[in-house]
C-alpha cells in the first residue's frame, strides 16, 4: 500500500473534484464564452467557483483571477507589478528562499536593470523583521514574498509588510505566495496588507493546471498574454472550465482550518517524536515552523535522491528532496539557510495532508530506519 508524504508537490484530489471536473468534462462542456444555453451553464460553474475561493479568502469574487496554476500567478503578479510600476522606481524586495517561479521571475526583472534585495534566511528558515526593514525604501516598487516555505515550512512575517511599506513611504505592491498556506491557515488577503496573493488548486486536493491570483481592487498591473476579454484581459484565453469547477469544489470540501490544524499539529509532533528516535536524524526544519512540513538530514552515505528512490522502490513511500519544480537540483533554500553541503545533499521533505496517518509515520520510520542500518554513513 501507498504512503503517500509529498503533498507540498501535489495532493490527492478529493472526491467533490473529481465528481465536478467529470460532470464538466461529459456534460456541461461549453465553451464559457459561448452565448447558447451550455456556455451559460459552463459560465455559471466559472462564476461559483470564483465565488466560493472569494468567500474563503474574504474579498470580492471580482479580485479572483483564474490561471493556469501557482506559476503562472506568481509571473503574472511580478512581472505585471514591476512593469506597470517602473516609473515610480526601480528596486524590488524578496527572498533567497522563494519557489522557482518567483525567483527566476525577479531575476529576469533584474536582467532588465531592477535592482534586486534578496534577503537571507537563518538557519532555519526565518526572514528578519530588521533586514526587511532596513531593505524597503521609497524607490521599491514590489515586494515579493511567500507565505510558508513550500521546503522547510518556515513561517515568514508577510503580515508585517505592509506596515513596513507604509513606514518607509514606499509605493510598493506587495505580493504574497500562499501556494503552501492557501487551505491550512486562515487567509485574508486585506488582513494581510496583500495587494497581489497567489493560491493554487492542486495543494488543497483539487485538479493541476488551474490555480488564481487576488488583484486588490484599484491594482492595476499589466498582463502577460493576448488575445481575449476572458479575466477581464488580465489572463485572457478559454477558461479551463472543468479544472475550474474542479477548484471550487475542492475549496467547498475544505475542513474546518482551526481542527484540522490540530490534527496535523498532532500528527507532525508524533513524526518528530519518532523520528528523533532513528539515530543520526537532523531536523532542518524549526519548531515553529508549518505543521504540515519536516524537513530531515539522513545519516547515510547515499544522496537523498537515492534515498527517495529507495522509499520509492523498496517500500512505496513518496517523499521529496525538496521542490518538484526544481527537478532535483541542489536545494536553494538550504543552501540559503548556510546548511553544512553534507546536510544539503542527504536531506528529504516529508509532508502531510488530512489524508495521513499515524500508520504512515510507522512505516516511514521503520523503512528509513532500515535503509541507515543497511547504508551507513561510514
Amino acid at each position: 500500500m501507498t504512503v503517500y508524504l509529498d503533498n507540498s508537490a501535489t495532493t490527492k484530489p478529493c472526491e467533490e473534484a473529481i465528481v465536478a471536473i467529470n460532470r464538466m468534462i461529459t456534460e456541461n462542456f461549453g465553451n464559457p464564452s459561448s452565448l447558447h444555453f451550455l456556455g451559460i451553464s459552463a459560465m455559471k460553474e466559472v462564476i461559483n467557483a470564483r465565488e466560493s475561493i472569494a468567500k474563503k479568502l474574504d474579498c470580492e469574487k471580482d479580485e479572483i483571477y483564474f490561471t493556469s496554476g501557482g506559476t503562472e500567478s506568481n509571473n503574472l503578479a511580478i512581472l505585471g507589478a514591476a512593469h506597470k510600476n517602473r516609473r515610480k522606481g526601480n528596486r524590488i524586495v524578496t527572498t533567497a528562499i522563494e519557489h522557482e517561479s518567483v525567483m527566476q521571475s525577479i531575476d529576469e526583472l533584474e536582467k532588465e536593470g531592477f535592482e534586486v534585495i534578496r534577503l537571507m534566511p537563518d538557519s532555519e528558515g526565518k526572514i528578519s523583521l530588521a533586514d526587511m526593514a532596513k531593505a524597503i525604501n521609497k524607490d521599491t516598487i514590489l515586494v515579493s514574498m511567500m507565505y510558508i516555505n513550500n521546503e522547510v515550512g518556515s513561517i515568514l512575517p508577510v503580515e508585517k509588510i505592509k506596515k513596513l511599506v507604509t513606514r518607509a513611504e514606499s509605493p510598493a505592491l506587495v505580493h504574497i505566495d500562499c501556494v503552501q498556506a492557501f487551505g491550512k491557515v486562515d487567509i485574508r488577503p486585506k488582513k494581510l496588507g496583500a495587494d497581489l496573493l497567489t493560491i493554487t488548486a492542486h495543494k488543497i486536493h483539487g485538479p493541476k493546471g488551474t490555480g488564481a491570483l487576488y488583484i486588490r481592487k484599484g491594482v492595476n498591473i499589466l498582463p502577460r498574454t493576448f488575445g481575449g476579454e476572458q479575466e477581464k484581459k488580465i489572463r485572457p484565453g478559454t477558461e479551463a472550465s472543468p479544472l475550474i469547477a474542479g477548484f471550487g469544489a475542492a475549496v467547498d470540501a475544505l475542513p474546518n482550518l482551526k481542527e484540522q490544524s490540530k490534527i496535523t499539529k498532532e500528527l507532525n509532533e508524533y513524526a518528530k517524536e519518532k523520528l528523533s528516535q532513528i539515530n543520526g536524524i537532523i531536523f532542518n526544519s524549526g519548531d515553529d515552523a508549518s505543521p504540515y512540513i519536516i524537513n530531515i538530514y539522513v545519516p547515510t552515505f547515499m544522496r537523498s535522491q537515492t534515498v527517495l528512490q529507495e522509499l520509492s522502490a523498496n517500500y512505496g513511500i513518496c517523499v521529496s528532496n525538496g521542490s518538484a519544480c526544481a527537478k532535483g537540483k541542489k536545494s536553494h533554500v538550504l543552501t540559503a539557510m548556510k546548511l553544512s553541503d553534507e546536510i544539503i545533499d542527504k536531506s528529504i521533505r516529508i509532508s502531510f495532508s488530512r489524508d495521513n496517518t499515524k500508520e504512515d509515520i510507522d512505516k516511514l520510520c521503520v523503512a528509513l530506519d532500515e535503509i541507515i542500518k543497511k547504508h551507513p554513513k561510514n
